[in-house]
């Protein structure tokens, strides 16, 4: 059975996920304080295996990322990734104060842009957004 847990914060399973997935080795530190100090961690599971996980960046007034949309790939294309992040966007409209907006963001994996735009994200740049940046700060 599918199912989302809130708040399931296990380094290992983090760590297996994104293996999983080929992305970035991270150390284990980095992982306990990546899980552990964003806000809201969501964790897909089949019965008691997790498949996939997505984690809620926020300062909870004004911006929120969606950080590490995982959906190992043996599931992908079952629509679980729009099942997990449909959660995380209800989850941040939900945390949103009377009155005001909050921006939602977040940096896709190239190829990936049609989905999340099919969740109602629009691709930067644009005629009055510039384009994302990053800079990666490296302690060697």
């Amino acid at each position: 059975m599918i199912r989302i847990v809130e708040d399931f914060r296990d380094v290992d399973t983090y760590l297996a996920l994104r293996e999983q997935v080929g992305w970035v080795q991270l150390t284990r530190e980095q992982a306990k304080l990546a899980i552990n100090n964003c806000q809201k961690v969501f964790t897909v599971f089949d019965d008691e295996r997790a498949i996939g996980m997505g984690r809620i960046v926020s300062d909870m007034a004004v911006i929120s990322y969606i950080q590490d949309l995982i959906i190992v790939p043996e599931y992908q294309g079952q629509h679980l990734g729009s099942y997990l992040l449909n959660t995380m966007i209800e989850y941040v409209d939900s945390i949103k104060l009377e009155g005001s907006q909050m921006m939602l963001c977040l940096m896709c994996a190239k190829g990936r842009e049609k989905f999340y735009e099919r969740h109602g994200f629009i691709a930067r740049p644009t005629e009055k957004l510039g384009p994302g940046m990053i800079q990666y700060l490296r302690n060697d």
